[in-house]
Order: C-alpha cells, then sequence, then structure tokens
C-alpha cells in the first residue's frame, strides 16, 4: 500500500474519530464547563492517556514495530508472532504493577502531578478518586497499542485508525445511561474512559485473530529478542514523546491557576485534529514502510519515502496553521461557547490556541522524522533531544508563565516543538538517514506561498464575517464553514497554479488516459 493512500486510510478514521470527540468535547464543556470538576476529570483522563502515548505508543510501539516489521518480512509469520506474544507478556506484567501502583499511591502522587489541587480538597478528593477509576485503561490500551503494531506493520490500517471512534462512542453514549447512578457527570466520564480500552481491546483482537496474528499470554521469558526489545523501550519513553511531555509539564504547571487546565486541554483539543489527521496518520504508516525498506538494504526507496513524507506533512500542516491562528477565536465559540462556557472562557481558549498552533507543523513533522532513527533502530538519540526540549519547554514555560498566564505555557510547548524538530533535522542529514532532495525545497516554497494566499483570504473574510458571528449558533456556523471553505479554495487553486505536490501533472495525465 503507498505512502498516500496508507495515510488516506488512517486519516479518514482519525478524522471521524475526531469529530465525535469534538461532539463528546462540546457534551462536557456544555455540562462542566471549566469548573473545578472539568478540571478534576482532565487530569484523571490525561494520566493514563500520557502513560500510553509514552509508554505504549511512543517507547513499546516505536522499539516494538520496526524489530516486528522487519522480523516479518525477514523471518515469516510465525517468528513475528511469537516475539508479539512474549513481547506481551512482558507489557502486561509491568502494566499490571504500575497500574496497581499508582493506585495505590494515588494521593501522594497527586500532590506532585496536580499541586495547584492540594488548596481545594474538593477538587483534590475527586482528582484522586477520578483518577483510581481511569487507570485500568492503561492495561487495555497499552495492548490495543500492541495489537495496533502488529496490524500495521502488516499494512492493516482501518481496524487500528478505527479504535479512537469506539472510544469516543464510549464516552458520548455510556454517560448518558449511568449519570443517574453516579455521584457526578464527572464519575460517569471515568467510568466510560476504562470501559472504552475494554472495547477497543476486543475490537483489534478480533482483527488480529481473523488474520491469524493474535498474540499469546505466555510466561515472560527474556528471550534475545526480548532483551533487544526492553533496551530499546526506556529511551523511546522520551524520545518519542516529547510533546506529551511537555503537555504534561504544562498541565502541573496550569494547575496554579484558576481553570487553567481545563483551557489548555479544549484548546489542544482542536489543535490535536490536524495533528492525529496528518502527523500520526503518515507517521503510523511511514514506520513500518521505512523499516522494511532500510531491512531489506533499499535505502534509496527509504530517503524518497522520507521526503515525500515531509512534502505531504507541510502540504496539509501549514495551512492547517495558518487557520487556526486567523479564525481561532470563531472557532472556539462554535465549538464550546454554550451553557458554562461563556465569552470569558472563550477567549482564554482561543488565545492558548494561537500559541499551539504556532507549533503545529513542528508537533507534525516530529511524527514523520522520529520514524527516521526508530527504523534504524537508534532510540538514544531522540531521548537525548527529549531531555533538551524538555529543559527548553521549562524555561519558557516559567518564564512566560508570568507575563502570559496559560497562553505562555501553550507557547512554551510551541517553542520547544520546533526546536525538536530542528534538532531531528540536523542529526538525521548529518548521518544520512536522511537527504533533501532538491525537489523537495521546491515544494516547501510553493506550500508557504499558497498558505499566505490563504492566510489573506481568510483575514479578510474574518473581518466582513464578524458581525454575524454574534448571530444564532446555526447562521455563525454556516458563516464560518463558509469562511473556511473559501479559504481552503483558494489554497488549493493557489497549490494547483503552482503545481505543488506535482498535483496538476497527475491530474492532467488521467484527463489524458480518459
Amino acid at each position: 500500500m503507498s505512502l498516500v493512500k496508507s495515510t488516506a486510510t488512517i486519516g479518514l478514521y482519525t478524522l471521524l474519530s475526531r469529530v465525535l470527540g469534538f461532539v463528546r468535547d462540546v457534551t462536557i464543556a456544555s455540562s462542566l464547563g471549566a469548573s473545578f470538576r472539568s478540571d478534576a476529570f482532565f487530569v484523571a483522563f490525561k494520566l493514563p492517556n500520557y502513560l500510553r502515548r509514552l509508554f505504549a505508543e511512543g517507547a513499546f510501539n516505536s522499539a516494538f514495530v520496526p524489530q516486528f516489521a522487519g522480523m516479518l518480512a525477514v523471518d515469516g509469520k510465525e517468528k513475528a508472532r511469537q516475539f508479539s506474544s512474549e513481547a506481551m507478556s512482558f507489557l502486561v506484567m509491568i502494566l499490571l504493577i504500575v497500574t496497581a501502583l499508582f493506585m495505590i499511591f494515588m494521593p501522594q502522587l497527586m500532590v506532585v502531578l496536580a499541586p495547584g489541587f492540594s488548596d481545594n480538597p474538593e477538587k483534590f478528593t475527586l482528582t484522586v478518586a477520578l483518577t483510581r477509576i481511569t487507570m485500568p485503561y492503561i492495561v487495555f490500551i497499552s495492548l490495543v497499542s500492541l495489537l495496533g503494531g502488529v496490524l500495521n506493520s502488516s499494512d492493516k490500517f482501518a481496524a487500528v485508525a478505527a479504535t479512537p471512534v469506539i472510544m469516543n462512542l464510549c464516552l458520548i453514549i455510556i454517560p448518558y445511561f449511568i449519570d443517574g447512578i453516579t455521584p457526578s457527570g464527572a464519575h460517569s466520564l471515568a467510568i466510560a474512559v476504562m470501559v472504552s480500552g475494554i472495547a477497543q481491546w476486543l475490537w483489534l483482537a478480533y482483527f488480529c485473530h481473523k488474520r491469524g496474528m493474535l498474540p499469546n499470554l505466555v510466561k515472560p521469558t527474556l528471550t534475545p529478542d526480548v532483551k533487544k526489545l526492553l533496551k530499546l523501550i526506556a529511551p523511546v519513553a522520551l524520545g518519542a514523546g516529547v510533546a506529551q511531555i511537555n503537555l504534561f509539564i504544562d498541565t502541573i504547571i496550569a494547575s496554579y491557576f484558576n481553570s487553567g487546565v481545563s483551557y489548555l486541554y479544549y484548546a489542544d483539543r482542536i489543535n490535536e485534529l490536524p495533528l492525529a489527521v496528518i502527523g500520526i496518520a503518515v507517521g503510523t504508516a511511514l514506520l513500518p514502510m521505512l523499516s522494511r525498506q532500510i531491512r531489506e538494504g533499499k535505502h534509496e526507496e527509504a530517503i524518497k519515502s522520507q521526503n515525500h513524507a515531509i512534502a505531504l506533512a507541510l502540504f496539509l500542516s501549514l495551512p492547517a496553521a495558518v487557520a487556526l491562528v486567523v479564525i481561532a477565536e470563531p472557532v472556539i465559540t462554535i465549538m464550546f461557547q454554550r451553557h458554562a462556557f461563556g465569552a470569558v472562557e472563550t477567549v482564554a481558549t482561543y488565545k492558548a490556541l494561537i500559541a499551539f498552533a504556532l507549533g503545529l507543523p513542528a508537533f507534525i513533522l516530529a511524527k514523520v522524522l522520529s520514524p527516521g532513527f526508530y527504523a534504524n533502530q537508534d532510540t538514544k538519540t531522540p531521548f537525548k533531544i527529549a531531555m533538551v526540549c524538555i529543559g527548553v519547554n521549562l524555561f519558557f514555560n516559567l518564564t512566560l508563565m508570568g507575563p502570559l498566564r496559560h497562553v505562555g505555557m501553550a507557547l512554551a510547548t510551541s517553542i520547544a516543538g520546533w526546536v525538536n524538530v530542528v534538532m531531528m533535522m540536523v542529526i538525521l542529514r548529518k548521518r544520512t538517514w536522511l537527504v533533501f532532495e532538491p525537489a523537495l525545497l521546491q515544494q516547501v516554497v510553493k506550500i508557504l506561498a499558497a498558505s499566505v494566499v490563504m492566510a489573506v483570504i481568510l483575514y479578510v473574510l474574518r473581518g466582513y464575517s464578524d458581525p454575524y458571528m454574534q448571530k444564532g449558533e446555526i447562521l455563525r456556523t454556516c458563516v464560518l464553514i463558509a469562511v473556511s471553505l473559501v479559504g481552503a479554495l483558494g489554497y488549493f487553486a493557489t497549490s494547483f497554479a503552482c503545481n505543488t505536490m506535482n498535483a496538476r501533472v497527475a491530474i492532467l495525465k488521467r484527463l489524458k488516459k480518459s
């Protein structure tokens, strides 16, 4: 399957998931607003998600997929399945221990994870209770990451990409039925998070079983392959999760600001839509492809795959970032401003969104560049880069939190994201694991030109549309959609005129064939 086709498959399912995620977040914002209950739930939701992204999707998956994909290509299906069974057994053992310790010592951990909550006993107690409910989620969702790695390595992306859809459906539907029997809406949501992990695991287990690739739970044994995997995992935990670690630092510091955690959460949810649809989709499709090409000695093909992935990521991420910066306020207004979420919350959230959007291309490029290290089974370098970037993020957090409050934390995350990308590019090029082809620079210039055109269009239309944003919800939603569509049309028209991504040549060839 080609990189574009694989990315499109993952991206479409991810887009569906994010749409449902917005429905979920609109429901949460409407019922909880930006209150102590929403702060408590978001911390309870984020903690297992941070662990998942760092240790499952980050460390485990980034180390597991290259090893599994290479084994599948060279040693065959049965050898690869045996390795996945051994890896899963160790993962389950570690996860059960970690989950048990977190649940036992949650009050002590919360003093570190959200120290600002200690001043509010009701918020602190609620956060501890909710996090204890959500913690088992990490066990099942980590198994989902492993099974997803098995399927992605076999170029079966659809089932894996659909798993977040299941999670969002659980968070929308389950609270509706159990709200009356739980202490609060926040408790209902926490229970839904835990149930969604089980549902996603059962979903992927079915597809792995269907392909004869379902790992078996065996006695954990330190085989040579497992030893190699374990040696790679620790450094990748930081190397693959720079953005998540930085966001986690933001959460700790934001806990000192009233509703700061909620503002950053709502802003990040909007920013994560293009990050997931573009960055995660391209990175997920690229990693097994690069791993096979490098294992088979096809280095020129690997270079071409990377250049194509970078161009594709920039082609989609730059206009997305520009759009979020220019129309951040109406986006937040339409998405969240109703009932408990008022005008004050809208202003605080859209400013954070602009700060996050400035780093969006960097966050997406990091997803595209990191497979260059992991496919070559180098996990130490991303770890070292991560340590530098965490320091950069912390420095700017402490510097900017005074004058800019929670917005300064979002801006610090974006700055650290760009430092991360620059360092990755420099090191990859130095090792000749990444060679920029002349055509790539031409494509970047064209993409920048088209993005500037779109920015001007959106800015002008924004001025004309502002009066309508004070009207009814349906009208202002239609106006924002119209403005966005015209801006997108301007971008793609300019891209077509400039032959960006060779789109004009491809279309003309198809027309000639028909």
